[in-house]
């Protein structure tokens, strides 16, 4: 870059377009910075995003990964640029960015702005992820934040120090200590249920299995209610329909598109809902090889030779197979798909389906039931069923209806929200918890149980990933804010020490100052352009001549 005089200007700044570009690069820094945590983040829900996106585009395809590895590169790209652009600031450079640099940073800005404006629009419930995510990591990130605001204070005071202007000085020394003040005020208004004393811990969350252990094998299919069995869980999650002959079998997409080989099998019927099958016709599908060609949870590569060969042959599931396996140690959730009207048992696939289970013999204690529909005859029929809703309803509410359960997705649910079910003896259920950090939160907030695609990590976490006592936080952010307060006030106070000198002195001056140390060349080359500079300015230069000789320059 070309260096410029931070004498003669009031910032040692780049010139106005230059100005601009780093506004650009910083808010492109912010931008890409607040969209990369979102989509680390949102890791829990990956899968449910790539169905989702399967739902919108009709085929599948695992995008979580692509978008993660170029919102990383995109990121990594704009911070090096801002490190550079920084770098030759403090040294009184310009930016002088490249033309393909401007190329990239305003390419990376409108990608970002429009990806994230999408996923808003699309699905706006998963940024509520980001202020859950907050409650695990924002007192780590307080201190990353002051960390990184504590060494910016070399530039800032380097910049204050050069700055002739007592105006400038102020405005910028106030808005670098606005921002250092909020920072150190931050953690007022950082709230998370993980600081608590260890003692007012709650147990451990029960773990229901999402359709089964879908991590371990294809989901809803018997081999993956068996998996989820042997990892000893509280209970598993099934998503019931009605097949066109009145036997109630496992599915949760309308269509068998994506979890059978159907298009193979009935090319021109793939598209009709899976309830328009008879049971012969389900009996021809594979429901294992798509887990393994797709491996939509990564995990299809660590299964063993014996659990790759039985996932490649599972076939559609039945209810009374599944209630079997699970009916003496283990709950259920039940989800039911709505019937197509043209379905010849649209209005009595509930009453089939209640038979089944009570034919099964499991407990009625262990059965959650979850649909409205037909919600008293099921009381009548099966009182023992847990009455648990879908819907977040005030407690007087759930009360009158009867209902003694919820199953909500965790990011309906607030921690007063489960305090205040637990008040009103109204236990939660939250699905869909797959990372540790996310069980640890619910944990820490006393939530009751939750339902999982990965029970067998779950199962292990003993203990959530931190929990901090109130005093041990506040010495910690005390003693944070007072250690950058030292090392921000003794840099102002040497910044301007070491660079308070130079307005003593003009241009020209240090340039002969320096002159000693150079060849005699180089001093020539100096003393002509000092006599150029004079004689343009109308300054006559004998008598400086005169002093150069008699000093011996």
């Amino acid at each position: 870059g070309t260096k410029w005089d931070p004498v003669d200007t009031d910032f040692s700044f780049p010139p106005q377009w230059e100005r601009l570009w780093f506004l650009i690069l910083t808010s492109s820094f912010f931008l890409t910075l607040v969209w990369f945590y979102f989509w680390w983040e949102v890791h829990n829900d990956y899968n449910e995003i790539n169905w989702f996106l399967y739902n919108r585009m009709g085929y599948w395809s695992d995008w979580s990964i692509p978008i993660l590895v170029t919102t990383a590169a995109g990121f990594t790209y704009i911070t090096m640029l801002l490190i550079l652009a920084l770098c030759h600031i403090a040294v009184g450079q310009q930016m002088n960015l490249h033309w393909l640099h401007k190329i990239g940073l305003v390419t990376t800005l409108i990608t970002t702005v429009v990806t994230m404006s999408s996923i808003a629009q699309l699905w706006d419930d998963e940024w509520e992820m980001v202020f859950i995510s907050l409650q695990a990591t924002a007192p780590f990130l307080h201190i990353g934040a002051l960390a990184a605001v504590t060494a910016l204070s070399w530039l800032v005071a380097g910049q204050f120090a050069r700055t002739e202007k007592a105006t400038s000085q102020m405005l910028m020394f106030t808005a670098y200590l606005a921002v250092v003040v909020a920072l150190y005020l931050v953690p007022l208004a950082i709230s998370s249920p993980c600081i608590m004393e260890k003692k007012a811990l709650a147990p451990k969350p029960a773990i229901l299995g999402h359709r089964g252990a879908p991590m371990l094998a294809p989901e809803n299919t018997l081999m993956s209610f068996q998996k989820a069995v042997e990892q000893k869980v509280y209970g598993v999650q099934a998503d019931v329909v009605l097949s066109y002959d009145g036997v109630p079998f496992l599915m949760h997409d309308k269509t068998l598109r994506r979890t059978t080989n159907v298009e193979e099998v009935f090319p021109e019927r793939a598209y009709e809902h899976s309830s328009m099958f008879n049971w012969t016709d389900l009996q021809k599908l594979n429901a294992g090889e798509w887990f393994l060609q797709n491996d939509p949870f990564w995990t299809a590569g660590s299964l063993s030779r014996a659990d790759y060969l039985e996932a490649a042959n599972q076939s559609v599931c039945k209810l009374e197979d599944m209630l079997e396996v699970i009916k003496d140690n283990t709950s259920l959730i039940l989800n039911f798909q709505d019937l197509p009207a043209a379905h010849p048992y649209y209005s009595t696939y509930i009453n089939i389906t209640l038979e089944t289970i009570l034919a099964s013999g499991i407990r009625q204690q262990a059965v959650m039931w979850l649909p409205d529909t037909e919600r008293q005859l099921v009381r009548q029929v099966a009182p023992g069923f847990q009455q648990t809703s879908g819907l977040k309803l005030d407690a007087e509410r759930l009360r009158e209806k009867g209902i003694v359960k919820l199953n909500l997705r965790y990011t309906k649910v607030t921690n007063e929200d489960v305090r205040d079910y637990a008040m009103a003896n109204l236990s939660v259920n939250l699905y869909t918890v797959n990372e540790p950090w996310l069980f640890s939160i619910l944990w820490c907030a006393g939530v009751p149980s939750v339902t999982s695609d990965s029970s067998h990590l779950l199962r292990k976490v003993p203990f959530p990933i931190w929990l901090m006592p109130p005093d041990e936080y506040h010495l910690i952010w005390i003693t944070s804010d007072l250690i950058s307060f030292l090392v921000i006030v003794g840099v102002f106070i040497f910044q301007k020490w070491r660079l308070g000198s130079i307005r003593t002195y003009n241009p020209e001056q240090i340039m002969l100052s320096a002159a000693v140390r150079r060849s005699s060349q180089d001093v020539k080359i100096m003393k002509e352009k000092l006599i150029f500079s004079e004689i343009n300015s109308g300054v006559e230069p004998a008598d400086e001549l005169s002093f150069c000789s008699e000093n011996g320059y």
